[in-house]
């Protein structure tokens, strides 16, 4: 019997192999030729996995530097996409072993008694006996319509797209703690001048006060100076209350309870980094959510080879041997053995349609996934052309806005000279120094929303783009491409 069933065994072997998975193409999304609010696009090779290192370092802050280390440690969201990576390479391993033999082993020795009534009893059989078996098994499923391998496919391409998902995750919020510290430290320049401006209008409200006193001026400049006072001042609060919600939200980034966080104040005045004119636009492929998208899609592919596979019979292969006797002694001897061997088929003929509807669930898992990645794919594009163009348009209003800002200090200084010579009312000063403030305050708040963009670029980007990184002058707005 073994000598019939090994050739009818190799002859299934030898067949394996076929596979129900349809052709893997990932989806066509729309030709892109060049960047719109940037340089011209140039042909390059996707690199989803290409190390983008340190990309805050370009802002060259120690602070900021250690910060960023902690999102890896500390973050508690990292921490649960970093469990369902693993759990998801846990899944990947469970459909690979499906892919080697199943060997067991089994041993029982045990004392039986037999109903005195059982059905067909015999004249010698006795009611009380020993059973003792020592048996090893082997089976294997033959993969003929490659349900196990298209199984583990989609398996891998699941481990890639979270992955992915975790370095999409990991990018997120490293670019959440940076605009987060750009905006700390905006507020900080804030806060600095707020205080000169605080400690200047004092200076004068008190100048005022002794010329009211001296019958010089009216009360009304003393009001209105002080109204001035008190506005800066609540300005300055307004700051410091924005700067500690700040503080709280960087603190939760890095792990850290907000209420033993702190980051000393510092007026730092950082550069924007430069976009190389001419970006390859496939730097979009570095994206992890894209890579992350065009994975699920091939998973998908996959599982419709898993569901048509089960309209055919799963065939397996089985082997066991080993010994059983009435009793310990004699129990591994020649008379004493046993052994199965053959091949084993399962078709369901009839299922009510159920097959059917988890191949119609494939192919429109499959479908779904298609339209996730060519929108993840139009949403990177977008987020490329919204911040270039930011970085474009910010750049202009900040050179505009320095031209207010030393209008506005002009204006300042000679109203200020009139009123000391009596020339003009107070009111004069009052609407020069207002004006000055509130575009110098403009002119912060333009830097703080320059670098911000710049993060959200590299974000766009999936994490920097792969040249030197050089420094624009702070006031100096991008230039645009010629022609654009």
């Amino acid at each position: 019997m073994a000598k019939r069933a090994w050739p009818a065994l190799a002859l299934l072997a030898t067949t394996a192999g076929c596979s129900f998975a349809p052709a893997y193409h990932p989806p066509v999304t729309p030709a892109v030729t060049a960047f719109k609010e940037a340089g011209p696009w140039q042909p390059a090779t996707p690199a989803d996995t290409a190390a983008r290192g340190d990309w805050w370092g370009v802002f060259r802050d120690p602070t900021l530097d250690a910060l960023e280390r902690k999102i890896a440690t500390d973050n508690p969201t990292y921490a649960g996409a970093l469990a369902r990576y693993d759990a998801a390479r846990g899944y990947l391993g469970q459909s690979r072993a499906a892919l080697l033999p199943q060997l067991g082993a089994d041993a029982s020795i045990t004392r039986n008694r037999q109903s005195d009534n059982r059905p067909l009893r015999g004249a010698n059989q006795p009611d009380v006996y020993s059973a003792d078996t020592v048996e090893a098994s082997l089976g294997y499923e033959l993969d003929l319509w490659g349900r196990v391998r298209n199984t583990v496919a989609a398996g891998k391409a699941e481990v890639q797209a979270s992955g992915d998902d975790l370095a999409a995750i990991r990018l997120s919020l490293q670019a959440e703690l940076a605009n987060d510290f750009m905006a700390l430290r905006g507020y900080d320049r804030q806060a600095v001048l707020l205080t000169q401006t605080v400690d200047a209008f004092a200076k004068a409200d008190h100048l005022i006060a002794r010329r009211f006193q001296a019958g010089i001026v009216s009360g009304i400049e003393t009001s209105r100076s002080g109204a001035q006072l008190a506005e800066a001042r609540a300005q300055l609060a307004d700051v410091a209350g924005a700067r500690a919600l700040t503080e709280h939200a960087i603190a939760s980034l890095v792990g850290t309870p907000a209420s033993n966080f702190t980051i000393a104040p510092v007026a730092t005045d950082f550069d924007v980094p430069a976009v190389p004119l001419g970006l390859p636009a496939t730097l979009i492929e570095r994206r992890p959510d894209v890579a992350a998208a065009e994975r699920r899609v091939a998973a998908a592919n996959a599982g419709i080879g898993v569901a048509k596979a089960a309209f055919f019979p799963a065939i397996r292969l089985g082997a066991s041997g080993g010994f059983q006797n009435t009793g310990l002694p004699g129990l591994f001897s020649a008379p004493n053995e046993i052994w199965s061997i053959g091949p084993s088929a399962v078709l369901t003929l009839f299922d009510g349609g159920r097959r059917r509807a988890e191949l119609a669930v494939a192919r429109a898992r499959w479908a779904s996934a298609g339209a996730d990645y060519r929108a993840t794919v139009l949403t990177a594009f977008q987020q490329v052309e919204d911040n270039l163009a930011l970085l474009h348009h910010l750049g202009d209003e900040a050179a505009a806005q320095d031209e207010a800002v030393r209008q506005a200090a002009m204006t300042e200084r000679l109203s200020l000279n009139r009123y000391s010579k009596g020339a003009v009312t107070y009111l004069e000063v009052f609407t020069a120094q207002t004006t000055a403030l509130q575009a110098r305050r403009a002119a912060l708040d333009l830097d703080t929303r320059r670098l911000q963009a710049s993060i959200r670029l590299i974000r766009a980007l999936g994490g920097g783009w792969p040249s030197s990184n050089v420094f624009a002058n702070r006031k100096t707005p991008v230039t645009p491409v010629q022609g654009q």
